[in-house]
């Protein structure tokens, strides 16, 4: 189970055998990619294109253009909401550990140089995956210890991209 909140509104998404579901309700779809970052979908006779503006994989948010409007939609998994449960949530975040690299790509763009202070939100990172970018941003407050990769370095999935101190 999956959250999604959308202009401070909350969905809950669910994978079922039956299929998807949103708030508990089957939500059925029909979803053609045309490009990498632009799709069409078609839901209750109604015709949607969306476009994937940004990604960002450090603080599971995605940006979208649907219908030329833009939507940031926050994202949660289990793990969030165990946290959350939990009353942790701030756990997660409290402490900038290492960022690593959330899948296989090219690095395009750096945006930060040792003994940077960044704070959460901050740009580190410019990641080319599947033909597109993905900005990786800080989780929290710190200080850049070490960059190990250079512009143009081909990176695998885990990989220490920046150390904080």
């Amino acid at each position: 189970m999956y959250t999604a909140t959308l202009t401070d509104q909350p969905y809950t998404i669910d994978f079922t055998p039956d299929g998807p579901t949103l708030n508990g309700e089957s939500f059925n779809w029909d979803l053609v990619k045309l490009t990498d970052r632009t799709f069409h979908i078609l839901h209750q006779n109604r015709s949607y294109s969306a476009e994937i503006l940004d990604l960002n994989v450090a603080d599971k948010s995605v940006s979208l253009k649907i219908n030329g409007h833009i939507h940031t939609v926050q994202l949660k998994d289990r793990f969030d909401l165990l946290l959350e449960k939990m009353g942790m949530s701030h756990v997660a975040s409290a402490k900038v550990n290492d960022l690593k690299a959330p899948m296989p790509g090219l690095i395009v763009g750096i945006n930060a140089q040792i003994g940077d202070t960044v704070g959460k939100g901050d740009t580190l990172l410019v990641l080319e995956a599947m033909k597109m970018e993905n900005v990786l941003k800080a989780t929290g407050d710190g200080t850049v210890k070490a960059i190990r990769i250079s512009k143009g370095d081909r990176v695998e999935k885990g990989q220490v991209l920046v150390e904080f101190a």
